[in-house]
């Protein structure tokens, strides 16, 4: 499974949800009908990040807030803000734990494909906070 890939389809559908007023299982299709051939494993990865971020997501803003002194969350480039929060989920909520250094590396590397030439570097900033 790769779970990059999942984690690709989960900050689309997420990108969506936040400009669109669509049915987040519509967005969840509309990514996955555009993705190349994905696994079934990482089908239901992504679907697990989709709806566990949105199911916690209040809380993972809250967190977000908390350690992002300069930006506001609603304030955040949509990219950013979706990996930020990709992560958070996988950090906080996630059953399944793997090291943060992991979690953290994959945001980073989502924020250089999907996000501006500062992305990476702030998506890094707002997470490393977490180790502190």
């Amino acid at each position: 499974m790769s779970r990059r890939q999942a984690r690709e389809v989960a900050l689309q559908a997420l990108f969506q949800l936040d400009y669109n007023e669509i049915d987040q299982t519509d967005a969840y299709d509309a990514v996955l009908s555009e993705t190349p051939v994905l696994s079934d494993s990482a089908r239901e990865y992504a679907k697990l990040l989709l709806d566990g971020t949105k199911a916690h997501l209040a809380e993972i803003d809250a967190w977000i807030t908390k350690n992002s002194t300069e930006w506001k969350v609603d304030r955040m480039p949509g990219v950013d803000r979706n990996i930020t929060r990709i992560a958070v989920f996988e950090l906080q909520f996630s059953e399944e734990k793997m090291a943060p250094n992991i979690i953290i590396n994959e945001a980073v590397e989502l924020a250089k494909k999907f996000g501006t030439d500062a992305s990476a570097r702030f998506v890094n900033g707002i997470l490393g906070s977490m180790l502190k």
